[in-house]
């Protein structure tokens, strides 16, 4: 059994997830299709006080781009389509056989919905007639009219509502678009090719594949933790799981320090060999909270020695380390975390709170980090950078007099 070092997988995750050289290479239609094969997902959240999750995520990898062009690739050439993979998540159209077996297993294997359907049978019925008369429609569609009594109809917001996650979910309906992050709801087969599905025992296999491809290695808390849906039952992970290594597509590996199994595609094993000699990162880049490197939090602290928690949940006078927090990847390493916030109506760019790791050099990742601010400036529209959080790191951040 192979023993590698942890850098050797840290190096691999990075490459994996395009962070190996951030904003090196500009956004493309080849280059995000790519990056979302590799990575599985881009997740969504509908969390403003930067920028939208997704957005933030892809100017991490390509730096300020487009956003337009970023719509006409998601919406009009439809590259990728939305689904539940880590939560809410852009999922490439390459994966469309995989989720759609996922799609049709959601009817079945979710029985929680089965008692709602009983009651509201009527209401997804009518849900999806109304999609396929008028869509692409939003959910404001079906609000219940002005002076309508709660259970008075099919109307009533909260059961149409969940009758659009349903056929969401099972594949009926998909996202058409949005506007200003609202969804606008057409017929699935008026937006993505019909395909034929996985079988489930082929879907089981694939969803180790896709998640060993975007981690490069990976622990079994690793597998179970990345890309979450659907939650496959520990059992059948595991007879998947062995039948992948009986055939030799997955080889069972050791990090160093660490007793517990690693896994790599046996197609990745010479990647690692190489990385394990030694590899050079550069550039610095800032993750949004939701970005897939940080999907597993124990994962980050495994690999990188970096304790992350998104503290917008937290109370504020709880909170450590600020309202919005990302994460500063500097060469290929966690090196500490910002807090920013973008003013829009003043066009201004504020850095609120500003940590290094102990160790870290201040002054390369001020240098590095001034430069990754004036591009997310410039990306946000913002016209100038105001860095306000307090600390002798954050002074010599401000005194590169970032220019946007």
């Amino acid at each position: 059994m192979k023993v590698f070092p942890r850098r050797a997988a840290a190096a691999l995750f990075l490459r994996r997830q395009h962070l190996e050289r951030p904003r090196a290479v500009p956004l493309s239609a080849r280059a995000l299709s790519r990056f979302a094969e590799d990575a599985g997902g881009v997740q969504l959240d509908s969390i403003n006080v930067v920028e939208r999750a997704h957005r933030l995520t892809l100017w991490s990898r390509f730096g300020a781009y487009d956003r337009a062009a970023l719509d006409a690739l998601l919406y009009e050439r439809r590259l990728l389509f939305e689904y539940w993979a880590h939560a809410a998540c852009l999922v490439p159209r390459a994966h469309l056989p995989a989720w759609k077996r996922a799609m049709l297993d959601y009817k079945t294997k979710h029985t929680g919905w089965s008692v709602w359907l009983k009651k509201h049978g009527r209401t997804v019925k009518t849900v999806e007639a109304a999609v396929r008369e008028k869509g692409p429609i939003t959910g404001g569609h079906f609000e219940r009219p002005l002076g309508a009594k709660p259970g008075q109809g099919w109307w009533d917001w909260k059961p149409a509502t969940h009758a659009l996650h349903y056929l969401w979910m099972t594949g009926r309906i998909g996202v058409h678009g949005r506007v200003n992050f609202q969804k606008h709801w057409d017929l699935s087969e008026r937006l993505l090719p019909e395909v034929a599905p996985l079988s489930s025992e082929e879907f089981r296999r694939w969803h180790l594949r896709a998640s060993l491809r975007a981690m490069g290695a990976a622990s079994q808390k690793d597998l179970s933790m990345y890309m979450t849906f659907p939650k496959l039952p520990p059992a059948d992970r595991k007879r998947a799981l062995s039948s992948l290594i009986k055939e030799g597509t997955v080889v069972e590996i050791r990090l160093e320090g660490s007793a517990a199994p690693w896994y790599a595609l046996s197609a990745d094993l010479l990647e690692l060999e190489a990385l394990a000699a030694g590899v050079t990162h550069g550039g610095t880049t800032f993750l949004s909270p939701f970005d897939s490197l940080l999907w597993h939090r124990a994962r980050a602290i495994e690999l990188f020695g970096f304790d992350y928690k998104i503290e917008v949940y937290t109370p504020g006078p709880k909170r450590r380390y600020g309202y919005y927090v990302l994460p500063i990847l500097h060469d290929g390493k966690l090196v500490g975390r910002l807090d920013p916030k973008l003013h829009r109506e003043e066009g201004r760019l504020e850095v609120r709170q500003y940590h290094l790791e102990k160790g870290t050099d201040a002054e390369a990742v001020a240098a590095g980090g001034a430069e990754a601010l004036a591009s997310l400036a410039r990306f946000l529209g913002a016209k100038t950078v105001d860095v306000t959080a307090p600390g002798a790191a954050a002074a010599k951040l401000k005194k590169r007099n970032i220019k946007a």
